[in-house]
């Protein structure tokens, strides 16, 4: 736990591949009880975006561990009225011993981080998503007790999960396919940065043909195919996203004992068909519950909590 302490996670690649795995440990401790780290300390949460799973699980975990949570809506704080990132993230470094961002720009977490001695954790943005990706890596694991020879599945728009899935998998090992329309692919840059960590431990492939992708793969996961902020595009984008929903002629191509993955919220009949969203394939609130338990080993981690 020591190497983690007062360390920020703004990216998946900011961890090890020991990293990553000594979290997803910890994470199935906490989930059955084993241990219970002690953590009277106070979390920040700036959150520039609307948020269900992200909010409450990390209050929650702070809430097990003795802790305290300020919840700062960004419409109710100074950055409202454009104080500076800089100028609050000096001023809350005063008051918190760590902060949750989720927000827009990346920039904006580094910027804070830069600017910071408290762990400055990226709970979203529109770049990354590293906690997201923590959940569902335990919640594989939870499913077939290793990674190796696994592969993942990702259709949809190659958006900050698409991002960090790339980055999380190449991490553990996993194979990784992510299946887009042609404009929607991910940034080359993180496809790249995900092949070098990967190296010759997985396969990395950035496709356009669902069915080709989903032959064989135990994980197909997805997501909503227009993100926050990007509400107004969501009708325009169904005709173009639609061979991309995961449903059961699709599910056919998969691995018999294949599971599915959605980060939610889900629109049903969309990204995912009703029937294979509450199907015996289906670990999507399994993934849910897992945000608590990834979230609340990374903020024992980074704050040193005792154990």
């Amino acid at each position: 736990m020591g190497a983690l302490k007062g360390r920020d996670l703004l990216s998946l690649a900011d961890l090890s591949t020991e990293e990553v795995l000594f979290l997803l440990d910890f994470a199935a401790q906490l989930k059955s009880g084993s241990v219970q780290p002690r953590c009277p300390k106070v979390l920040g949460l700036l959150f520039s975006k609307a948020s269900t799973r992200t909010r409450v699980s990390f209050s929650v975990a702070m809430g097990h561990m003795g802790g305290q949570v300020l919840d700062l809506n960004s419409n109710l704080t100074q950055m409202g009225r454009g104080e500076p990132v800089e100028d609050t993230a000096r001023v809350l470094d005063r008051y918190l011993d760590v902060v949750a961002i989720r927000t827009f720009e990346q920039a904006e977490v580094e910027t804070f981080a830069h600017h910071a001695k408290i762990p400055v954790i990226n709970a979203l943005t529109d770049l990354e998503h590293p906690c997201q990706i923590l959940a569902d890596l335990q919640t594989v694991f939870e499913a077939f007790s290793t990674f190796d020879g696994l592969t993942m599945t990702y259709l949809g728009d190659g958006n900050n999960i698409a991002h960090s899935l790339l980055l999380g998998c190449a991490l553990v090992g996993l194979n990784v396919r992510v299946a887009t329309p042609q404009a929607f692919q991910p940034l080359p840059e993180i496809v790249a940065k995900a092949k070098e960590i990967a190296g010759d431990r997985s396969s990395i492939t950035i496709t356009t043909d669902p069915e080709q992708a989903a032959k064989g793969a135990h994980i197909l996961y997805t997501d909503v195919w227009a993100s926050m902020g990007q509400e107004d595009k969501a009708d325009d984008r169904v005709p173009i996203f639609m061979p991309y929903q995961i449903n059961a002629p699709l599910m056919a191509l998969a691995d018999p004992a294949a599971i599915v993955l959605h980060c939610l919220p889900a629109y049903r009949e969309k990204e995912i068909s009703h029937g294979v969203m509450e199907s015996s394939a289906s670990r999507i609130w399994d993934q849910a519950e897992n945000r608590l338990h990834t979230q609340k080993a990374l903020l024992a981690s980074v704050l040193g909590a005792e154990i």
